[in-house]
């Protein structure tokens, strides 16, 4: 099972944001802090099938502490999405 970082964010007048840094263009967004959570796991589902199907390799997960580290500041809430794939 890998686990990959996904960044929570949210502005005034927008819904709950959630990006992947290990999947550049990879984005959801959700009316509610469950539902970006609950996007953001079947959207990197799906893309990363996709990466499969078309034979692509599936990036190593960076560490939370990476990620966090190279983010570009402002509010950014961490979650971890857990996919069954080795």
């Amino acid at each position: 099972m890998r686990h990959y970082v996904g960044l929570i964010h949210k502005d005034d007048a927008s819904d709950y944001g959630v990006s992947f840094p290990d999947f550049p263009g990879v984005v959801t967004a959700g009316g509610s802090l469950e539902e970006a959570r609950e996007l953001a796991g079947q959207a990197l589902a799906f893309h990363v099938q996709g990466m499969i199907e078309d034979g692509d390799a599936v990036p190593d997960p960076t560490s939370l502490a990476k990620v966090m580290a190279e983010a570009d500041g402002g509010e950014l809430t961490p979650i971890v999405v857990s996919l069954g794939i080795s």
